[in-house]
């Protein structure tokens, strides 16, 4: 975010969208009705986040005082605004998931560790003897600082909820 000589300032805005046609123009609509400029669209069509939705980040120049009414109505819209203006998440922890991770809805594992602590921003499956076999997953985690422990007791949680096992990160001067 930056101060903008006339009194606007400039946010970045990251986002989730469906692949549908017309998803962009309709994301784009809040901000332009809410006193939002557009400087810059970064869509990522290639790339897809661990929920199979397109990452895009939007940089705008607003009022403060309008910043809010713009995310407020991405969200109305029902547009999966991920980060809005300062940085959200600010520290990383990387955990492996070993079990069934396919049978036990991969999807809703990662929604769970969503909702409960953590933004998922990396995820890298490997099922050698099939989907219906032992597979096992490196998720790449973002929590907001200071709660590297809580995001770890969430992917405990959801884990032996699910019989997975979870391999860990050492902690900073931790022992092999």
């Amino acid at each position: 975010m930056s101060d903008a000589p006339d009194g606007l300032r400039s946010y970045t805005v990251r986002l989730e969208l469906s692949d549908e046609p017309g998803e962009l123009l309709r994301t784009l609509e809040p901000i332009a009705n809410n006193g939002g400029n557009l400087l810059s669209i970064f869509h990522e069509r290639g790339n897809l986040t661990p929920r199979g939705r397109i990452p895009v980040e939007v940089d705008l120049e607003a009022a403060p005082s309008r910043f809010e009414e713009i995310v407020d109505a991405l969200r109305e819209a029902g547009v999966n605004v991920i980060q809005a203006g300062q940085e959200r998440y600010s520290e990383e922890v990387t955990v492996l998931l070993v079990g069934h991770l396919v049978e036990t809805d991969l999807s809703d594992t990662l929604s769970q560790l969503q909702e409960r602590n953590g933004a998922v921003v990396d995820l890298a499956l490997t099922a050698p003897e099939g989907s219906e076999d032992v597979s096992s997953a490196r998720l790449r985690l973002k929590t907001e600082s200071g709660a590297v422990s809580s995001t770890l007791d969430a992917v405990r949680s959801v884990a032996a909820e699910k019989d997975l096992h979870v391999v860990e990160p050492l902690a900073p001067g931790g022992e092999a």
